[in-house]
């Protein structure tokens, strides 16, 4: 009896929190920007634009602005940022239960039992998704297993697919430069070289004995890394994460505040009816209002605690409104809708 290849997706955000920073504000987009000290510290993020000039992550903010002096810095988000995650995830979640998330803006799924959709097919579902939804890019990479899917997802960033035919994991291994694999960094690459491994092919032809004598003793799993074998299962999460919406588009435009807040609420009555029936408590209330031109704005309010109730989100939605349809052509809105990211509540 043969066993069946896995399937396993690496998801890899694009410029996660200079993204984020550009989808929230549409003035940013298209603009050499980057995350971080807004006049002493280093860059945590730089958008592509500002990549094309030279601004790397981790790199001094001094240094960004001698690079770049037009360089636009935000001070960091970070609520922001892990809501985007939350959301991100969860599109994840409706191909599969089985998503790791690794880090905010990292994870990997195993699609290998997913009936839904072929791996290719659920990938350019969920890259789409996000897309529109968020407004933010995503790499990703498809392989056999976790090793060979997160170097493809990073090999041709940003917005790129790419997928590692079964048996071929390999030969697409082979001419990578070292530093690819787990544990090669800035600080033990030389060591490498100066060994005569510069590729990843060496690594993986090379006498277990020699090995040892630069990788000690991880030698033996770096080999196999090298030689495409990485048999690490997906481990997701103890919880499932999960969000629910809610749109409507206006059939004519409009700019009459009163009439939004209402169907607002009336969105947050369907969503908090939808919460109660599978059991599930809400705290962060995402507000979106696409503008005739096509332009989105996206702004967020916390509870305190998780709640199904209608009553705790009412007194978030004149002000997450106003500070949501900040732009001055009010009545060009056409289509506002609603998320929640949520949480389980615990069974009586």
């Amino acid at each position: 009896m043969t066993t069946q290849a896995r399937s396993i997706l690496h998801l890899d955000a694009d410029a996660f929190y200079a993204s984020v920073e550009q989808a929230a504000d549409s003035r940013l987009r298209g603009k050499p920007m980057a995350v971080g000290g807004t006049s002493r510290g280093v860059i945590a993020s730089a958008s592509y634009e500002a990549r094309a000039l030279g601004v790397r992550t981790a790199m001094s903010t001094a240094q960004a602005k001698r690079l770049c002096p037009g360089l636009i810095l935000i001070p960091g988000d970070f609520e922001k940022y892990e809501r985007f995650s939350q959301l991100m995830f969860a599109y994840a979640h409706d191909l599969t239960p089985m998503v790791e998330i690794c880090s905010i803006d990292e994870g990997y799924l195993d699609l290998t039992a997913s009936t839904q959709l072929h791996p290719q097919e659920a990938a350019t579902c969920l890259a789409q998704q996000i897309r529109e939804n968020l407004k933010i890019t995503v790499s990703q990479g498809l392989a056999s297993n976790k090793f060979c899917s997160a170097v493809a997802s990073k090999l041709k960033k940003p917005n790129h697919f790419m997928e590692v035919p079964t048996g071929g994991e390999r030969s697409f291994l082979a001419p990578l430069p070292t530093r690819w694999l787990p544990g090669v960094g800035t600080r033990t690459e030389p060591i490498f070289l100066q060994a005569g491994l510069r590729i990843i092919q060496q690594v993986a032809e090379a006498p277990i004995s020699e090995l040892q004598r630069v990788a000690g003793s991880s030698a033996l799993a770096l080999q196999s890394y090298a030689q495409g074998v990485d048999t690490r299962p997906v481990i997701p999460a103890s919880a499932e994460p999960k969000s629910v919406g809610e749109q409507e588009t206006f059939h004519t435009d409009t700019g009459d505040e009163e009439f939004i807040l209402a169907v607002t609420r009336t969105m947050v009555d369907r969503l908090c009816r939808r919460l109660r029936e599978e059991g599930l408590a809400a705290r962060t209330l995402t507000l979106r209002i696409r503008y005739r031109d096509m332009e989105d704005a996206m702004r967020s309010e916390s509870l305190h605690d998780p709640s199904p109730l209608e009553n705790d989100f009412y007194p978030l939605l004149r002000p997450l409104l106003r500070r949501t349809w900040a732009r001055s052509d009010r009545k060009s809105t056409r289509l506002n809708s609603s998320h929640e990211w949520i949480s389980r509540m615990p069974s009586s």
